[in-house]
């Protein structure tokens, strides 16, 4: 039986929305199956979308410039898709700065004022 490689199974029940268990796993050369309870892979719940945003960011050893070129978008734009990105993952970050207290930091770094480890010192401190 052939398969399609470019296919995801869904991540939530369509009767309910609840997140769907693992719990078949076959192997396409043999048609052997498993069954039981397996983890399921935390990488499964993004998006192709998502999943390219990572993949340019990991590329780029995490360089947030090159994820805003790669996506020709703002940086405070491919910075929030990042954040997204990382709440999908469920990985917490610490409180927020207000928006327009990021938005004139950037501009503060932009123009040379500070320099990016004091934005995100600044950042962290609230």
């Amino acid at each position: 039986m052939a398969r399609n490689p470019t296919r995801r199974p869904p991540n939530n029940c369509p009767v309910c929305s609840s997140r769907l268990a693992v719990t078949r796993l076959t192997c396409p050369s043999c048609d052997t199956e498993l069954s039981g309870s397996f983890a399921s892979c935390e990488f499964c719940v993004l998006t192709d979308e998502d999943r390219e945003v990572l993949r340019v960011f990991l590329a780029s050893r995490g360089n947030m410039k090159e994820l805003e070129r790669h996506l020709a978008v703002s940086y405070p734009t491919a910075r929030a898709r990042f954040d997204v990105l990382l709440t999908k993952l469920g990985i917490e970050r610490g409180p927020a700065a207000p928006s327009s207290n990021r938005v004139e930091l950037m501009e503060q770094v932009a123009r040379g004022e500070i320099d990016i480890d004091e934005a995100l010192k600044r950042l962290e401190n609230g």
